[in-house]
């Protein structure tokens, strides 16, 4: 039986691996036409003012490639990504992996600090306003979600800003570490946690709104089944009835979506980060969106594809553990 779960495991791996490849490219594809045919010529952008002979665009314009025919440039990268080189950075003059690399890190704490609060605040405060609907904490509780979904996260943010770091004091409002002091050991993680705070909320409420009312709606749903009428008619306890047979049911769906946000939140928090000052993929998109920096774009959509991709097998994988009815047939 064993061995007959892991064959089929393999193959579902392998059927999904099958189908993700060719949207990979298609996506490749996609990016590499769209990114071209935006206006803007990423030469002139590296120059800016500056007085320069033509000679000179030409000359650069042949060091980037630039100017072979599109369907050649478009080749010439397929074959490169295949490789697993994702170009040059026109701006940075630095591969383009490793300037994503370099900026990997803050994205990943960033994005995976609002996940991990949107998950487990979200699912919490719907637990909660589903064990006492149209209550008042449930009415207070769905107030909040319906507030927190509705705000714009870049107004959020420039509200937070103003209220907890020039007002207040209590926290900074730009960067990820303090740029006057260098910090060691213990203090260094406390300094980037406290830069940290703000962004966090600014990205997760949206999302924990989600989490919390899915949860709710879907808790709600599993409590009037005939199962949980069964276990208390046990005498099983409540809390027993609520985590291990309720929740565990209910979870599903909130996996669903939890597993969208995760591609959505690496994708989305460019704003965040520009309003933040923080230095992550976010930032740096925006930054080579105004450079034209035409690989950079290329590789961060390729990215971002990916981690969409792999957000959402790795949701399909859980249902499994979360829903022993589920099997990969």
């Amino acid at each position: 039986m064993a061995s007959s779960g892991v064959w089929a495991l393999f193959r579902h791996v392998a059927g999904r691996a099958g189908q993700i490849i060719p949207l990979l490219v298609g996506v490749l594809v996609v990016n590499f036409l769209i990114i071209h045919a935006a206006p803007g010529d990423p030469v002139y952008a590296l120059v800016g003012n500056y007085p320069v002979p033509d000679s000179y665009y030409k000359q650069m314009r042949h060091d980037f490639g630039l100017d072979k025919p599109l369907p050649v440039q478009l080749l010439i990268y397929l074959e490169r990504v295949a490789h697993g080189d994702l170009g040059y950075s026109f701006a940075q003059r630095q591969p383009v992996l490793d300037v994503i690399l370099h900026r990997l890190g803050p994205t990943v704490l960033l994005v995976g600090t609002a996940w991990a609060v949107a998950g487990v605040v979200g699912i919490a405060m719907g637990i909660a306003s589903s064990l006492s609907p149209y209550s008042v904490r449930d009415h207070l509780l769905t107030g909040f979600t319906v507030f927190g979904y509705s705000l714009p996260v870049f107004w959020l943010g420039q509200i937070l800003i103003l209220l907890f770091a020039i007002g207040l004091g209590w926290l900074p409002a730009q960067g990820m570490s303090s740029p006057r002091e260098e910090y060691g050991g213990v203090r260094h993680y406390i300094d980037v946690a406290r830069h940290l705070v703000l962004p966090a909320v600014a990205l997760s409420l949206q999302f924990l709104a989600i989490n919390a009312r899915l949860t709710r709606n879907s808790m709600l749903d599993v409590l009037k089944k005939e199962f949980i009428t069964t276990g208390r008619s046990k005498g099983l306890p409540e809390s027993r009835i609520i985590v291990r047979h309720a929740l565990q049911n209910a979870l599903l769906p909130v996996v669903t979506i939890m597993g969208f946000n995760l591609g959505f939140l690496f994708t989305g928090s460019s704003l965040v980060e520009t309003v933040f000052g923080w230095p992550g993929i976010g930032r740096l998109l925006f930054d080579s969106v105004s450079t034209r920096d035409y690989p950079v774009l290329l590789g961060i959509f390729f990215g971002s594809t990916v981690m969409v991709f792999l957000a959402n097998f790795l949701t399909d994988t859980a249902y499994a553990f979360l829903d022993p009815r589920v099997r990969y047939q």
